[in-house]
């Protein structure tokens, strides 16, 4: 299963200590892109996406966020932001979220996946990183190269699917 296709995808474990150094800036150009190439109802794609390096904004976003001290210390945070006046921003939102956290696997980057819909900083996170008001947070996603190599348990396939209809 090594060589897999999808190795990208089955090796993916949400990481939340990080090694300091940088992302090579094509790295995250190329990230940002496949954020921006992510599937969106009727073609609207009503995102932005940032990628935030700089230290200050990490650590303002940082101590806002409840479960996102990690994003201190990871090297960049992309943030998705989506129009909020379109019927499926967060199902927009949560498609651009994943193509970024699977193009950070592809290139050998640990990233954790941090709750910006429905969470009381995310107007604050808004404001800091200057995004339109019309715009919501979606996903903050801590992005770096992994200090830590965490071994979660995942269910079985025969847990959690099934074909044609569930018996």
């Amino acid at each position: 299963m090594h060589h897999s296709p999808t190795r990208h995808i089955r090796s993916r474990r949400s990481v939340r200590r990080f090694r300091p150094d940088p992302v090579p800036e094509a790295v995250l150009r190329d990230i940002l892109d496949c954020g921006r190439l992510a599937p969106t109802a009727r073609n609207l794609q009503p995102w932005l996406l940032g990628a935030v390096t700089d230290q200050e904004l990490r650590h303002r976003i940082s101590d806002l966020a409840r479960y996102g001290g990690f994003i201190r210390q990871s090297p960049v945070c992309f943030a998705v932001f989506t129009l909020a006046s379109e019927k499926y921003y967060l199902e927009d939102g949560c498609a651009a979220a994943m193509n970024i956290i699977i193009a950070a696997a592809a290139h050998g980057l640990s990233t954790c996946w941090v709750a910006g819909d429905k969470k009381e900083y995310a107007p604050r996170v808004r404001e800091i990183l200057g995004v339109p008001s019309e715009y919501t947070l979606v996903a903050l996603v801590a992005c770096g190269y992994a200090d830590e190599e965490p071994r979660m348990a995942k269910k079985t396939l025969e847990e959690v699917a099934f074909r044609d209809r569930y018996e």
